[in-house]
């Protein structure tokens, strides 16, 4: 299976950091209140929203993520996609931060009671069932609605907002983006490029207007 090229990328379809701030900071104050009230859904929906920001997956790759997936033992800071599109692997790699989030996110299945073998996945329903890609579709849905965003009608937004943050955190190291999203050309991660394009185009026009 190929990755296509017709498909357009435009600033309704990524998160700003203004946005990605806001909705992180909405998720953890329902993370804060669930954790008080022993609720559940808040808490996943919270580790969902990181790990789609830190890691930029797929949602199937999300849904299939298992405990074993995860390389976070001392040194080790990365996952892996075992079965990505077109059923290639890959290995991403992740910061410190994200990597405390996945052992507090192990550390409270456990406390609950839920499954945390190696063949466990990560997210799943209270009995252990593995998560839809639809039920994945409506937390993420529930979580920008809670936090007030608008526009943003698809987890896939979270891929987008990693890929375009990645490639300006990376000094625009396209091939880089491109190993960390398992696209299957540099062609497909150009998109990013020729989307930063645009937030020039709107800096130039500003340059010197009152703000």
């Amino acid at each position: 299976m190929k990755d296509h090229l017709s498909w357009p990328l435009d600033e309704k379809k990524y998160l700003r950091l203004d946005e990605v701030k806001k909705l992180l900071l909405s998720c953890k104050r329902a993370k804060t209140l669930a954790l008080k009230t022993g609720r559940t859904v808040a808490i996943r929906d919270w580790f969902m929203i990181e790990l789609g920001l830190n890691t930029g997956l797929r949602v199937e790759e999300i849904r299939n993520l298992m405990v074993r997936d995860l390389n976070i033992q001392q040194n080790q800071a990365s996952l892996v996609v075992r079965k990505g599109k077109g059923g290639k692997s890959r290995v991403v790699y992740i910061n410190s931060g994200f990597k405390n989030t996945c052992r507090w996110f192990i550390g409270w299945k456990l406390s609950k009671g839920q499954e945390t073998r190696a063949g466990d996945y990560l997210l799943t329903k209270n009995n252990g069932r593995q998560l839809s890609k639809r039920a994945l579709q409506k937390a993420f849905k529930r979580c920008v609605k809670r936090a007030g965003l608008s526009g943003y009608y698809s987890i896939h937004s979270l891929r987008h907002t990693y890929g375009t943050h990645l490639y300006m955190a990376s000094n625009h190291n396209l091939r880089l983006v491109q190993e960390q999203l398992g696209h299957s050309s540099v062609r497909i991660t150009e998109v990013y490029a020729s989307l930063i394009d645009v937030d020039v185009q709107k800096a130039v026009e500003r340059l010197y207007k009152p703000i």
